[in-house]
């Protein structure tokens, strides 16, 4: 009777362990800034080139549509500050707008700031080798005055303004490598790889929706890698889910009724 009962707990100590996945913090989330949505869901009519993100996004419809203005209500940034912007390179720019505004995808690079228009920016996210230098090679004969576009503008008349003594010269001379170019111009937010696209190791900012997401397994890639490097573990690949045992309480309650039938069943027997 003693064994039956015993039995009966442990089964129960079983059910009540359900082993469900860890959702992981660094994965399907948005960013905490100026734009960014709380946290991502289906967008049916993301406009142009942030369509690829609509169904599952951080941006908003009205910010997609914004992010391709050549002056838009998101930063009031003037993108022509030096003469006009080839239409070439402009694509770009707005392609760099939309992933940065509408991916789920960019959690492992998610880093902490202290600024009056955000709480969190990306740093150092491996861009795939051919987005960056499509990127250069098509903007490279675009002038512009300064190399980190992230700060330093003349602002006085609310939109961005080359700053007192700066000279408007070629990328190619402000930015002689494609490197130089994804890595500087906002504040190391891009980090210049020689992974190629389809390699499931850098991101990329152009992709066929058609296809799917590339940059899902990219982030659970390098989020897998983040928590190996912190915890130095090495024997888990990125695609096992972690389990956790649920209810812990709950196994404490039934381990102290098992323990109180053995010691009731032991003096039961002793009489």
């Amino acid at each position: 009777a003693v064994g039956m009962a015993l039995g009966q707990v442990l089964l129960m100590l079983l059910a009540a362990c359900v082993v469900v996945p860890a959702k992981d913090p660094l994965l399907n989330i948005c960013m905490d800034a100026k734009h960014h949505k709380t946290k991502p869901g289906p967008e049916g009519n993301l406009h142009d080139q942030c369509a690829p993100w609509k169904d599952n996004a951080c941006c908003t419809a009205n910010t997609s549509s914004e992010a391709h203005k050549d002056q838009s209500y998101l930063y009031k940034f003037n993108w022509n500050h030096c003469g006009r912007m080839p239409l070439k390179c402009k694509r770009h720019f707005i392609q760099d707008t939309c992933l940065y505004e509408c991916s789920p995808n960019l959690g492992p690079w998610i880093d902490q700031v202290d600024s009056s228009w955000r709480r969190e920016r990306i740093l150092h996210v491996p861009l795939c080798k051919e987005d960056c230098e499509e990127w250069w090679e098509d903007c490279k004969d675009y002038v512009t005055c300064k190399e980190n576009w992230h700060k330093g503008w003349n602002w006085a008349t609310g939109t961005n303004l080359c700053p007192w003594g700066a000279m408007c010269r070629p990328f190619s001379q402000v930015f002689p490598r494609p490197k130089d170019l994804c890595e500087k111009i906002w504040s190391n937010s891009y980090k210049y790889t020689t992974e190629h696209r389809g390699s499931g190791r850098c991101i990329q900012m152009w992709f066929d929706p058609a296809q799917g997401n590339p940059n899902v397994v990219v982030a659970k890639y390098y989020a897998w890698k983040k928590r190996s490097s912190s915890a130095h573990v090495e024997s888990t690949t990125p695609e096992t889910d972690k389990a956790i045992c649920a209810l812990p309480w709950l196994l404490l309650v039934l381990l102290s009724l098992a323990l109180g039938v053995v010691l009731e069943g032991a003096a039961g027997c002793g009489s």
